[in-house]
């Protein structure tokens, strides 16, 4: 490779290093930026909305603004012309009450939002809880029906109190047809007088044990 080759390449910079930029470390963190408008924490400033908008919707606040719309009125009319600081037609009041209203509005509209913000996160939580309790009922019914079948192939108490008195009742027939019936000895009697009457003849005499048999 000829040396004016080389003598390029090295010269020509590669990646980062090209723009003459400093290559970011990515152990630490970024500096912060530099803002021109004033920072705030949007939440903080969302429940001070929600404080005025409360107090805005109470008895309190409807009696101190007629207390003060009526001493203002009461003041500028009564008063001396060198003490009045708002002459009739009451200009001055006419623009504090349009920019409490225009101040009034978006904040209560903040605390509303917030609101309907709280209502969605706890609807959804609902309806999180109400799954996971259709869940375990299915769950509980799937289970409780495979018992009851489970139940059905085992001898249960009743089932084995009633097995139990039939067969005392079948033992109890069968030891009456026993008392019924002669018995061996009265039968054994009875063949001797056969035997006597010439029944049975001599020269057979396993048919009587056949017979007591």
């Amino acid at each position: 490779m000829p040396p004016e080759r080389e003598s390029v390449r090295e010269r020509t910079p590669v990646g980062a290093t090209a723009a003459g930029r400093p290559r970011p470390r990515l152990d630490q963190p970024r500096p912060p930026r530099r803002r021109i408008l004033p920072e705030w924490d949007p939440d903080a400033f969302g429940r001070l909305s929600e404080r005025i908008a409360r107090f805005l919707g109470t008895g309190r606040f409807i009696v101190w603004m007629t207390v003060v719309i009526i001493w203002w009125v009461v003041w500028n009319v009564a008063a001396p012309g060198g003490l009045r600081f708002d002459q009739y037609p009451f200009i001055f009041l006419t623009l504090m009450l349009s920019l409490q209203a225009s101040y009034a509005a978006p904040l209560i509209l903040l605390a509303q939002n917030r609101q309907d913000d709280r209502d969605r996160v706890n609807l959804e939580q609902d309806r999180k809880e109400n799954e996971r309790s259709i869940a375990d009922t299915e769950y509980l019914t799937r289970e409780i029906a495979a018992l009851r079948i489970g139940l059905g192939e085992v001898a249960t108490r009743d089932w084995i109190r009633s097995e139990l008195q039939d067969a005392l009742k079948e033992l109890e027939e069968r030891g009456d047809g026993h008392h019924d019936r002669p018995d061996r000895g009265e039968r054994g009697d009875r063949g001797d007088r056969h035997h006597d009457r010439g029944v049975f003849p001599a020269g057979h005499p396993g048919r009587r044990d056949m017979d007591d048999r």
